[in-house]
């Protein structure tokens, strides 16, 4: 139990597994750090040196499927971290991944995607995730969100709201790109009509472009403070 006269923060810190107490969220020490998507599905610190987008066909009506997450679906052991790697290998979901550590990077704090996105709909989702991946090939989700669009082509804010994930050496960090997370979720019907009221006659099949200006912010936390 937290000492009331302790300091006023306490987190969990997945990974170290381990209870910590700070005096205030954000850290402050937490560095902002860009991690850019690259269309060969790189995902890096260094910025792209190509403009080439990456693409996807979404299909509303094969939408790709919740696996874990802050989820209170019927099925009680669809929640938390699952390993993504089924919906990883369908072609709807996009992949991008560092190499591999070669040591501990901590990430605490607010964590969020930005993605400059075009569609061929009249409106879209655009859905991210954060993945821890261990070195025997397991892809355990850590926290995900969405952002509902209604114009073709833009810059959009994908807010994962906040985690405390430390991914260890010989891990890798990857991030997922789709346009579903069903039934998390509702599936976006592509023309801009209100899910709930679309029938299945409105949904229609969306082209996704994603641009390599697109990056994940990670906020960072020195590990020889911790």
């Amino acid at each position: 139990m937290r000492d009331p006269a302790g300091p006023p923060v306490q987190i969990f810190v997945m990974g170290d597994d381990v209870w910590r107490e700070e005096e205030a969220w954000p850290l402050a020490r937490a560095v902002e750090t860009r991690y850019h998507l690259h269309a060969d599905g790189l995902l890096s610190p260094e910025p792209p040196a190509t403009a080439e987008p990456s693409t996807f066909t979404f299909d509303p009506r094969d939408p790709a499927p919740t696996a874990g997450g802050p989820t209170l679906l019927p099925d009680p052991t669809n929640a938390g971290p699952q390993d993504q790697r089924d919906v990883e290998r369908r072609p709807d979901v996009l992949c991008y991944t560092t190499e591999v550590l070669d040591s501990d990077v901590e990430v605490t704090g607010p964590v969020s995607v930005t993605l400059h996105g075009e569609t061929s709909g009249a409106a879209t989702d655009w859905t991210a995730k954060l993945v821890n991946v261990h070195p025997d090939g397991r892809a355990m989700s850590v926290i995900d969100g969405i952002v509902r669009t209604t114009t073709p082509s833009g810059t959009y804010t994908i807010d994962l709201v906040a985690t405390s994930q430390v991914f260890k050496a010989g891990h890798r960090i990857r991030v997922e790109v789709s346009s579903s997370n069903f039934p998390r979720f509702d599936r976006n019907p592509g023309t801009g009509r209100p899910a709930a009221r679309a029938a299945e006659s409105d949904l229609v099949v969306q082209h996704q472009r994603v641009f390599p200006a697109s990056f994940i912010a990670l906020p960072l936390v020195p590990r020889d403070r911790r």
